[in-house]
């Protein structure tokens, strides 16, 4: 055989095994198996193939606002010029001997207080030291109230847990703003340092609902970082969403709270203080 049959039959032999594997991996994807003709099981590196994809999850309405639509109003504080917004304060036990009446009058129309939270370290629970205090004080101003949990919860129990504990704390109160679970990332050493997406997006649903099932209005607080990385928001939009970003609003989705400072200045509270903007309309 001369030379330049052998090249045309070794081409035409390595083109038919070529077609033949094709044909193959075609016929394999179309009936769904793998080698050796079982049918395929799903890949547990991909979760629960019954969860919803994030494609098909209804994803947060977009932002309606930009950059240019707030302002720093005569009173100091930050507006949304384009709608309607809503100057708050939220406080902890590392706020004390509060005037709440001078924080009234400076242009402040409610106030979030944190009533507990879970050790980073311990994992106990225990009762803001202040919250009565404030509770009070901010009452006879005439200022609104909502209230919120520092959570470190690592699953759905200690979630449940912490809304229970909340619920017992508030329940003398006039509540009229929402009731916050603020799960926040401490340390590379804290207990919840390798808490997953799924485990805290479980957590928060746990919290909410039984916030929702109080009769109180539930919401989440949560930074870029953790809406990004942490939280799987696609499956949390029936609760309100509070961003922590100390810049501009330049965020992709609509939220109802922002903390746009915690470096601020509040007439009647010492020190720098949480300034909020709620968005009673979004």
């Amino acid at each position: 055989m001369d030379k330049e049959k052998k090249i045309f039959l070794i081409k035409a032999v390595a083109v038919g095994l070529a077609a033949l594997v094709l044909i193959g991996i075609v016929i394999a994807f179309v009936r769904g198996l793998q080698p050796g003709g079982e049918p395929s099981e799903p890949d547990a590196s991909q979760g629960d193939i019954s969860r919803p994809t994030e494609e098909t999850l209804p994803q947060p309405p977009s932002n309606p606002y930009f950059a240019t639509d707030f302002s720093y109003g005569v009173d100091g504080y930050l507006h949304l010029t384009a709608g309607k917004s809503v100057v708050g304060v939220d406080v902890s036990e590392h706020q004390i001997n509060v005037d709440w009446q001078a924080v009234k009058n400076s242009g402040v129309e409610f106030v979030i207080i944190r009533v507990g939270y879970r050790g980073y370290e311990t994992g106990e629970l225990y009762a803001d030291t202040e919250a009565q205090i404030h509770y009070e004080g901010a009452k006879a101003a005439g200022l609104k109230i909502g209230a919120y949990f520092f959570s470190q919860a690592l699953n759905d129990e200690e979630a449940a847990a912490e809304a229970a504990f909340t619920l017992e704390q508030i329940k003398d109160w006039q509540i009229d703003m929402p009731v916050v679970f603020d799960w926040e990332y401490v340390s590379s050493s804290a207990r919840t340092a390798n808490i997953g997406k799924t485990a805290l997006t479980s957590a928060t649903r746990v919290f909410c609902e039984a916030v929702k099932a109080a009769g109180y209005t539930p919401m989440l607080y949560f930074s870029q970082a953790q809406g990004d990385d942490l939280l799987e928001l696609s499956e949390l939009t029936e609760y309100g969403f509070w961003l922590a970003m100390y810049r501009n609003m330049v965020y992709p989705y609509q939220i109802d709270m922002w903390q746009y400072t915690s470096t601020g200045t509040v007439p009647g509270i010492d020190g720098e203080a949480d300034i909020d903007l709620y968005f009673p309309e979004g």
